[in-house]
């Protein structure tokens, strides 16, 4: 753990990010600069390499775009603007997550149906297959493909797959797994890929992006549903003025960002992110449950970005002294958010390492032991 860090954010973002990162910040850049500019130009190059696509024949087939605000501001920005008027957006749900996309989609009034999954399941591609044989007017399908309520990993490739299949525009909200699960968007029939500055790729909060199909992207110029996050025309505007923005980028996020791009090759890609975050999530989930904590699910469905544990039962457990416990030792987790059971989520994301979670395991066994809890 770094020593210039108050606490280890075990979170699935914000994170912890490195020294080097956040020293990016440091400068001041105008947004009209061209040497600015020209590191959004690389970074948008950048994403699009991530997707595993840039070596493929159909490199040209896709593009990039970064939207100012959260990653929930750029859902919106996507759902909003790429499901045309006369469409019909079919949403899978298994979690809070995928409960929002549904929640943005009326609160624009976009005509949709949502394919309710319990949490603990990962959706299944047949029964989603029998939907849109049924239901033809469906144009668009949603999923999230990292579930962060249980840290369930969804089926992506094989529903993407279906819905090109049925000749259906997919819509993947990847906030919490790009830059750190391999994923090919052609491959995996992806047409816009969402996600955020400060997950996986270790960024800082401030900005989000897509990764679009460019003749769909294009296609759909005027269906915004807002000015602000109207996708099309920021991918213009960007396309048009060399990595310009259309209203105030967030300039010391987007400098902080190319470095830890620039980071993420030096660790060996895409693939060797995931191979840490791996070995960081088996190795919390051995010391957790050597001290008697359970998983919420299966090993077989969980992700290596964020575990959920149930509280122990019938010890007295409460997660607020626990968490308090924790940070004293310089280790912040997250609340649960799953609906149908009492647990706490630990992320295995950010500049964290294996030797980070063996000394959380000490500290979750002398916190255990200050509040006098026996599991």
């Amino acid at each position: 753990m770094d020593d210039d860090i108050p606490y280890l954010l075990l979170t699935p973002g914000p994170l912890t990010t490195t020294r080097t990162v956040r020293a990016a910040m440091l400068q001041d850049y105008c947004t009209w600069d061209d040497e600015y500019n020209q590191r959004v130009s690389d970074i948008r190059q950048r994403l699009v390499r991530l997707a595993g696509v840039d070596a493929s024949p159909d490199a040209d087939q896709y593009t990039s775009v970064l939207m100012q605000g959260s990653g929930t501001f750029v859902v919106e920005a996507t759902i909003g603007s790429v499901t045309p008027t006369n469409g019909k957006l079919l949403v899978i749900n298994n979690g809070a997550y995928g409960h929002r996309i549904a929640q943005i989609a009326a609160r624009l009034n976009i005509c949709h149906q949502v394919f309710e999954v319990e949490e603990t399941r990962a959706p299944n591609p047949d029964q989603i297959e029998q939907v849109l044989q049924q239901e033809g007017d469906i144009t668009h399908v949603a999923m999230v493909h990292c579930e962060t309520t249980t840290g369930m990993l969804n089926p992506a490739a094989e529903v993407g797959q279906l819905a090109q299949r049925y000749g259906k525009v997919f819509v993947l909200d990847a906030m919490s797994s790009f830059g750190g699960i391999p994923l090919n968007c052609r491959q995996s029939g992806v047409d816009y890929l969402i996600s955020s500055a400060n997950k996986c790729i270790q960024g800082t909060p401030g900005f989000g992006f897509v990764i679009a199909d460019r003749k769909q992207l294009a296609a759909s110029q005027g269906s915004a549903r807002s000015l602000s996050l109207d996708l099309f025309a920021q991918w213009q505007e960007m396309e048009a003025h060399a990595g310009k923005w259309r209203y105030t980028s967030p300039t010391h996020v987007v400098r902080a960002f190319l470095q830890a791009l620039i980071e993420l090759d030096e660790e060996g890609g895409v693939a060797g992110r995931y191979q840490r975050y791996t070995q960081n999530q088996a190795r919390l989930v051995e010391h957790m449950e050597a001290l008697g904590f359970e998983t919420l699910l299966p090993r077989s469905l969980q992700s290596p970005v964020i575990t959920s544990f149930l509280f122990p039962r019938d010890t007295g457990f409460s997660f607020v002294p626990f968490y308090e416990a924790l940070k004293r030792r310089r280790f912040v987790i997250y609340p649960g958010k799953a609906s149908q059971a009492d647990t706490f989520r630990i992320g295995t994301i950010g500049n964290v390492f294996p030797d980070d979670i063996d000394q959380l395991a000490i500290a979750v066994g002398e916190a255990l032991q200050e509040l006098n809890l026996q599991i």
